[in-house]
């Protein structure tokens, strides 16, 4: 069985048992997270399709660890105009570890 879920601004196809990375979600380590905006539940042939989310579905899952990204480095430079600018950033995360999915 899988799921498409809705948080942070993005979408993830995830199924029971991934770890992924998502948007920095404020909870701590360890602790149970519910994330109600499920978009699709799929299992074998049957597909579910929400209108934008199906009512009632959710994904429980647990939060393994908040971290930071690697740094993307941006370089912005006008030739012959003696303009150069460095900057770096790196994205907040939290890793989640997918368990039951609901629908």
């Amino acid at each position: 069985m899988y799921a498409v879920i809705k948080t942070g601004g993005k979408q993830y196809r995830v199924a029971a048992g991934e770890k992924i990375k998502v948007e920095q979600i404020p909870a701590d380590v360890g602790a149970q997270i519910v994330l109600d905006q499920v978009m699709m539940v799929g299992s074998g042939e049957a597909v579910t399709i929400g209108t934008p989310t199906i009512a009632g579905a959710a994904v429980t899952a647990t939060v393994i660890s908040q971290g930071r990204a690697d740094k993307v480095r941006i370089f912005k430079m006008r030739r012959r105009k003696h303009y150069q600018k460095r900057q770096g950033h790196r994205q907040n995360y939290t890793e989640i570890q997918i368990g039951e999915i609901k629908s």
